[in-house]
């Protein structure tokens, strides 16, 4: 991705340095990985499972830690995709949405942070608060990402951004009202299909965002589209549940299959076009 020569963001808050210790799981590994990447995209509200991630631990207030040079660069890099969302929508939503787009703040954080949505331990992984409209993650999440889930490269980690991105705009759309109202009347099973859509829609604006960005600023480079379409597999619900539990339980999905999520971004990609990202209907 071509990045180094883009825009920073003022809508960047670095806490970092400033949280508890990061929470551990069932011994670590794959079984915390594979909490925080479930988790990590679900959009919607996730206070339900913040506050049960850490009931005994708030972050605390002391002075900042000083970070890594490597840390450092990757702060740098997600300002730089943040500004682009930024630059994407305030284009295309008043053209699609009419109004003015409502930038996001994104809340860099080590080991806890606290939120409108509750207290988020860094397992938790990235995620969208719709009560205060903004995007938190611990950049350590982007090594798992690599390593532990085999999706590498610039543009994996620029997806999850844009991704979460497009939670803040669905949120402004008034679709993440209207999920969580519906939800309230639904099975268990039921809820999970709408969450699925939700999600699969949010990969669709990532899509979009890839799309139009590279049509205005050419950002992408060779293998770029190819590391998101990667990282979408990597964390589609039927591998995560095969590599956590050996077995996969359709019912149980929230995020949608590895397939369901490569083609919804690759939908996005291609078209470029919002009213192609209409999961609820399709």
């Amino acid at each position: 991705m071509r990045w180094k020569m883009g825009r920073r963001s003022q809508n960047v808050q670095d806490r970092r340095g400033r949280g508890g210790a990061p929470l551990v799981v069932g011994g670590g590994g794959l079984g915390v990985l594979v909490i925080a990447v479930v988790i990590a995209l679900l959009g919607g509200d996730p206070s339900i499972v913040l506050d049960q991630a850490a009931p005994n631990q708030t972050p605390n207030s002391s002075q900042p830690q000083p970070t890594s040079p490597e840390e450092d660069k990757l702060a740098d890099f997600v300002s730089v995709v943040l500004a682009d969302t930024e630059d994407t929508w305030n284009t295309l939503f008043p053209q699609e949405f009419g109004g003015n787009y409502q930038e996001p703040d994104l809340v860099l954080f080590t080991g806890a942070v606290q939120s409108a949505c509750g207290t988020a331990q860094a397992a938790v992984g990235p995620f969208y608060c719709p009560a205060d409209q903004q995007v938190y993650i611990d950049l350590s999440f982007y090594q798992a990402l690599k390593n532990d889930l085999n999706a590498p490269g610039d543009f994996a980690q620029a997806y999850v951004i844009a991704h979460e991105v497009g939670h803040h705009v669905q949120n402004l759309i008034g679709v993440s009202d209207q999920v969580r109202a519906a939800q309230r009347g639904m099975s268990e099973t039921q809820a999970n299909e709408l969450s699925v859509r939700q999600e699969l829609q949010a990969d669709c604006f990532a899509g979009v965002w890839a799309h139009n960005a590279d049509q205005q600023r050419d950002i992408l480079e060779p293998g770029d589209i190819d590391e998101a379409l990667n990282a979408a597999s990597q964390i589609g619900d039927d591998k995560l549940q095969q590599q956590q539990q050996g077995y996969v339980n359709p019912d149980s999905f929230t995020h949608g299959t590895a397939a369901q999520r490569t083609e919804w971004f690759k939908r996005g990609f291609t078209s470029g076009d919002v009213e192609q990202c209409n999961t609820f209907e399709s």
